[in-house]
């Protein structure tokens, strides 16, 4: 099962190397790490998407918490949260083709990046799962390249007072 782990970290240099280098150093495996600064510039946000269970999520998260540029280690899997991706596919496309990459791509609210004489390239952003369903109807006609940015999550606001 796939984990996803969001942490609050000090804005320094090599916070992110630290981190990738515990994950190696124990043998984990990271399947997307995502880093941006926050509305403090002083603080990053790092997500990262990882396999394993429970008690391998339950021991990164002891290992990451022990780190000292660590503020917050939240785990988002099973928690009402927002996950979004982005990604670029260029896909091979010829003639009649192009039509209907067209429809696959309006029908995922995905948008046409560029257009050449064998290929388009189509965006989107939304969940992972949303991005697999795209990229399987996309396969068939030959996919040349992909860019995927990895997750990048965050907790959903509570709706009411309990």
């Amino acid at each position: 099962m796939t984990h996803i782990i969001s942490l609050h970290v000090e804005n320094q240099q090599g916070v992110l190397a630290r981190i990738s280098g515990l994950f190696s150093g124990r043998g984990y495996n990271l399947e997307s790490i995502t880093a941006g600064v926050t509305a403090d510039p002083t603080v990053t946000r790092i997500t990262l998407a990882c396999r394993g269970d429970d008690a391998v999520v339950e021991q990164i998260k002891k290992q990451l918490n022990r780190l000292i540029d660590v503020i917050k280690v939240t785990e988002l899997t099973g928690v009402p949260s927002l996950n979004r991706e982005l990604m670029l596919v260029k896909v091979n496309a010829k003639g009649s083709q192009r039509g209907e990459i067209f429809q696959v791509a309006d029908v995922f609210k995905a948008q046409i990046m560029d257009v050449g004489h064998e290929s388009m390239t189509v965006e989107l952003a939304g969940s992972p799962e949303k991005i697999d369903d795209l990229i399987a109807l996309l396969q068939p006609y030959g996919i040349a390249e992909m860019a995927r940015s990895g997750v990048v999550a965050m907790e959903r606001s509570r709706k009411s007072e309990n």
